[in-house]
């Protein structure tokens, strides 16, 4: 089989920690037979750097050819002073807008592995920890307008609109229930509806798909309890569905409870068309180019993406094993590193998952 992956390596750590996904992502294809071919395209302070701008139309372009998209991470404070309308991260929001990816799915799981780095206490680490944030991405105050700052009565005043329509509510709501389907078909919906018009909108629109899904279980949940519970109990969450501004903050919340953001993946997929994989991580320019990074939730984006976005749910599994059996053999980056571990550098890292396969 062959396959088109736009790569798009944006900043900071993010081409060390890409160029180990590919490793593995070739690795794969070399023991199944398929052929994935690879090009590359600048995004985020990178395009700046060579284009003038984070999304240039020529990587537009590529991502739209592709069958699917594989990005790292964007952005960095060398770009900090750059206009609002140019920032790396505009980059990323841009791409997400023109390939119309509204959904996306971000898993948090403690592997039995990396019991010992989970950050809850202890009795509430052993209940567990695996559900998946499917967050509306494309909508809500970020793309929101009105938009701006001006001066009000004499004092600088900045604005921005939350908003949503219910044919956004609709597929999105649609996505979460479908992806609860396919797991313990439990949905918890999480809004402010005692105080947000929007967010009354949300829910009842929820409440009306449903109807459509009759075996899964629906329940509501404000936005600042939700972030309470994640932190008390988060056994009790499958599905949470939620939307953008609300899953940025809880999915990095989920995120970061298992213990590493350098572990986790993340999909943004649409109606059709290509896909994009990412890790949930930033660009960390802290350490960038000293092979400090951790490539696995890179790693296990890319398995997503052959889940996901190739169809190839087979090739998915294997990744994910070769990325438990390099932990189960006692291999750690610097972010997971434990006592009595071995600890290995990204590159060496990704040796091992490939050579796992």
């Amino acid at each position: 089989m062959k396959k088109h992956i736009c790569l798009l390596p944006g900043d900071g750590i993010g081409p060390e920690i890409l160029a180990q996904g590919k490793k593995v992502l070739e690795a794969c294809a070399a023991k199944r037979g398929h052929e994935f071919v690879f090009e590359s395209a600048n995004i985020g302070g990178a395009a700046i750097d060579a284009e003038g701008c984070p999304l240039p139309e020529s990587t537009i372009a590529k991502c739209k050819a592709s069958d699917a998209v594989y990005l790292s991470a964007v952005g960095g404070p060398k770009w900090d002073a750059q206009p609002p309308s140019n920032r790396p991260e505009k980059g990323l929001l841009g791409i997400r807008k023109e390939l119309g990816l509204f959904a996306n799915l971000r898993p948090a799981l403690m592997l039995p592995e990396l019991a010992g780095a989970c950050l809850l206490r202890p009795e509430a680490a052993k209940l567990g920890l695996d559900l998946i944030v499917v967050r509306e991405l494309t909508g809500d105050i970020y793309f929101g307008e009105p938009r701006g700052t001006e001066v009000r009565d004499g004092l600088r005043t900045g604005y921005n609109t939350m908003i949503y329509n219910e044919e956004e509510i609709r597929r999105i709501a649609k996505v979460g229930f479908e992806t609860a389907m396919k797991r313990r078909k439990n949905v918890v919906s999480v809004d402010k509806s005692n105080v947000l018009e929007t967010s009354r909108l949300w829910r009842a629109v929820v409440a009306e798909v449903h109807k459509d899904y009759p075996e899964v279980a629906l329940s509501n949940m404000y936005v600042d309890n939700a972030a309470m519970q994640l932190v008390r109990d988060p056994s009790q969450f499958d599905v949470i569905l939620t939307g953008n501004i609300f899953g940025d903050i809880l999915s990095d919340e989920a995120s970061a409870i298992t213990g590493s953001l350098g572990m986790l993946p993340s999909a943004s997929v649409g109606s059709s068309g290509p896909g994009l994989f990412e890790p949930v991580h930033g660009s960390a320019p802290d350490i960038a180019g000293q092979d400090k990074a951790n490539p696995l939730a890179t790693i296990l984006s890319g398995a997503m993406m052959l889940r996901l976005g190739l169809n190839m749910a087979e090739e998915a599994d294997m990744i994910e094993k070769a990325v438990s059996k390099a932990l189960k053999d006692g291999y750690r980056t610097a972010d997971i590193m434990e006592e009595g571990k071995t600890l290995v550098g990204c590159q060496k890292m990704g040796d091992i998952v490939a050579a796992n396969l």
